[in-house]
């Protein structure tokens, strides 16, 4: 988990997240991954528009986001 949020990070990538919160509650939160440091990262959560930071093993699921472009063909 620690290698994609690295990696997420070093793109410059947003990630959608499964996240079990200390008090056992799942969450789903959109993140930029501002630093990855031992057992926790910090992020900008999009959910709490926040700085937060998250414990590692607290992720369920990691998901880059991905944009696709639509074209109108005329």
């Amino acid at each position: 988990m620690r290698d994609q949020l690295v990696k997420a990070m070093q793109r410059n990538q947003l990630v959608n997240m499964m996240y079990m919160a200390k008090d056992g509650t799942f969450s789903k939160r959109r993140v930029k991954i501002i630093k990855v440091a031992g057992d926790n990262f910090q992020a900008y959560c999009f959910t709490k528009k926040a700085k937060r930071t998250f414990m590692i093993d607290n992720i369920l699921a990691v998901v880059p986001v991905i944009h696709k472009e639509r074209e109108v063909v005329c």
